[in-house]
C-alpha cells in the first residue's frame, strides 16, 4: 500500500497524519503508529471532509491576519 503524509501535517512529526487508497477506501492513519487503527472513508466522504477541513483552516488564517485597529 502506497501511504502519503498530509501535506497539512507539521514538519515536527509532532501532529502527522498518512493516506492511503485501499480497495475504494480512502484510509488515514497517524504517522507515529502505523499499526493503530485506521479510518476509512468513502473517496466522497473523504473529499467532503477534506474540503471542510481546509476551509476551516483556511477561515481561521484570514481571522488571524486581520490588521487590529
Amino acid at each position: 500500500m502506497n501511504w502519503r503524509k498530509s501535506s497539512y501535517s507539521g514538519q515536527s512529526g509532532g501532529n502527522c497524519v498518512e493516506v492511503a487508497d485501499h480497495e475504494s477506501r480512502v484510509l488515514v492513519r497517524d504517522t507515529k503508529d502505523n499499526q493503530g487503527p485506521m479510518l476509512k472513508f468513502s473517496p466522497d466522504a473523504w473529499r467532503k471532509f477534506a474540503d471542510q477541513v481546509k476551509r476551516s483552516l483556511t477561515s481561521h488564517l484570514r481571522s488571524e491576519i486581520r490588521p487590529t485597529l
